[in-house]
């Protein structure tokens, strides 16, 4: 049996709060009002929801200002890096911004496909970073890569990972799936996982209850990033207990 699906939780930053993300549409971004968590869009008191009500001591936190081009939430990432272990995607695509976001505190720096310039701006990244401080996410909409790089723009998944194939670690997010309630692509996963094998494959986009974890599980997959399904307590303590 493989081992337990890692069920990382998401908070993605948009103008200093907590945004309930839809389809990466990302105008249609509102602050998120769950169950746990809070005030509406606060991000600290999620984060601690996260860890204290759920036992998610590892959270996925999207920048939406940095990623868009903007100054970013530089403190509250500092902030949330005091609450967990927190991997942090800031649409970094040259190592001093990197080594920037690992400085502010974060565990990891995720290298978005959405941002990278191509494949030799991640080589650059692997060689001035701590080994395992780099996250690759090949981010996806309806199952094709985005990126500002011609040779990986529109690319399927499979074909863009062989070409970036540099971490034991890769997000395969698929930006149409997220908050959709459309469910994760498990059979792209499973397909990933059979060619390759020896990478640890974290699915992002449409996680709707503990069923779609149990799936992306047998798939292959080694972790969700998992949002909507927290906020509304459709995934709950008893729900993550029976996963592990």
């Amino acid at each position: 049996m493989p081992a337990a699906v890692r069920v990382v939780g998401v908070i993605d930053l948009k103008a200093g709060m907590a945004v309930h993300a839809v389809r990466g549409e990302r105008e249609r971004y509102r602050p998120v009002d769950g169950v746990i968590g809070g005030e509406p869009g606060d991000a600290l008191a999620l984060a601690r929801a996260f860890r204290a009500e759920l036992g998610l001591d590892e959270l996925y936190v999207a920048d939406l200002d940095a990623i868009t081009g903007g100054d970013g939430n530089p403190a509250l990432l500092t902030a949330l890096a005091r609450e967990a272990r927190v991997m942090v995607d800031a649409g970094v695509s040259e190592p001093a911004a990197a080594r920037e976001l690992l400085h502010l505190g974060a565990h990891r720096v995720i290298v978005g496909t959405e941002t990278l310039s191509g494949p030799a701006a991640l080589d650059d990244l692997l060689a001035e970073l701590p080994a395992g401080a780099a996250v690759l996410s090949v981010d996806l909409r309806d199952g094709r890569v985005l990126s500002p790089n011609a040779q990986l723009a529109g690319l399927p998944a499979l074909d863009a990972m062989r070409r970036l194939r540099r971490v034991r670690e890769v997000i395969v997010l698929d930006l149409a799936r997220v908050g959709s309630g459309a469910g994760p692509d498990v059979e792209l996963i499973g397909r990933l996982h059979a060619e390759l094998p020896d990478l640890e494959l974290l699915a992002g986009g449409g996680v709707r209850d503990a069923a779609d974890l149990r799936a992306l599980n047998t798939a292959g997959a080694a972790g969700a990033l998992v949002a909507t399904a927290l906020h509304r307590g459709v995934i709950g303590p008893r729900e993550l207990a029976a996963l592990r």
